[in-house]
């Protein structure tokens, strides 16, 4: 039982954010969940969920959701899950200083920004717990996935590092690491490589048609994807177990990428992740 505990879910327009903030509603959370764009809500409030608007990228709207949950529940937060993300494709030689700052101002200095203000309401709760949505490719490499890849890894070591810090506290951190999931985050990604990408003058120019397929769905489907309800499995032992993982790792991909960079020699990992397009 959750006792009407409280949550903060971000990134609930659509996939894992939206399906995880339906579930804990049903299990029994008093959930708080998070959109970029006021079209967003009302489809949250129909369902009972407290939609509150928050961009990882404005600082302002992270000072402002704290403070309304706090307001709305008497000052008590029990748990954050961190969610909202996106991914910007595309090759590191290609990518500008600028582009590769946003990715991390959204994947991690804001997500930074969400928990530094909610671990000392939990300290005076004496109790906590902090979900981080990462990905396994926060743990292996994925080529044209640089900027992706990259926030995400620093995301890794931040928050393994806040878990040992916060050991003996009562607030516990986890990582959460799905590999394929059914989500928008394809259809993201190809806004993105368009956006801030030169696909034509650019010499893998040839890679990114490729790439565009798999992200427009002309390619081949992946056949180990899962629906969010995979993640919201692993996310509900993460909030309840007593001792919850450091890891979840979620669908097969990524248990046995997982699996091989810590059993094979590093030349031959690297050489076997370049063959994967």
């Amino acid at each position: 039982m959750t006792d009407g505990r409280t949550i903060i879910v971000t990134g609930c327009s659509s996939g894992i954010g939206a399906h995880c903030a339906r579930a804990l509603k049903s299990e029994g959370w008093r959930v708080f969940a998070t959109v970029r764009k006021e079209a967003d809500l009302a489809a949250l409030d129909e369902d009972g969920i407290e939609a509150l608007l928050m961009d990882y990228t404005k600082p302002e709207t992270i000072a402002a959701l704290v403070d309304t949950v706090l307001a709305r529940t008497g000052g008590r937060i029990d748990a954050l899950f961190n969610n909202g993300a996106y991914g910007q494709p595309g090759a590191v030689e290609d990518l500008s200083t600028d582009v590769l700052r946003l990715q991390f101002e959204t994947n991690l200095f804001g997500w930074h920004d969400l928990t530094t203000r909610i671990i000392p309401v939990m300290r005076r709760q004496g109790h906590g717990r902090i979900v981080n949505c990462s990905s396994i490719l926060g743990i292996v490499p994925y080529r044209y996935r640089g900027a992706y890849t990259a926030s995400k890894f620093a995301l890794e070591g931040l928050t393994v590092t806040m878990r040992m810090e916060l050991h003996g506290s009562g607030i516990h951190v986890s990582l959460i690491e799905p590999g394929p999931i059914e989500t928008q985050f394809t259809a993201n990604a190809l806004a993105k490589v368009r956006e801030h990408i030169d696909l034509v003058n650019s010499p893998h120019a040839e890679q990114y048609r490729r790439q565009l397929q798999r992200l427009d769905g002309s390619g081949p489907v992946n056949r180990h994807k899962l629906g969010p309800d995979a993640v919201h499995m692993v996310l509900k032992h993460a909030l309840t177990a007593d001792n919850p993982k450091p890891h979840y790792l979620v669908t097969k991909p990524a248990k046995q990428g997982a699996i091989l960079k810590r059993i094979l020699p590093a030349a031959l990992f690297y050489k076997l992740m370049q063959r994967i397009d």
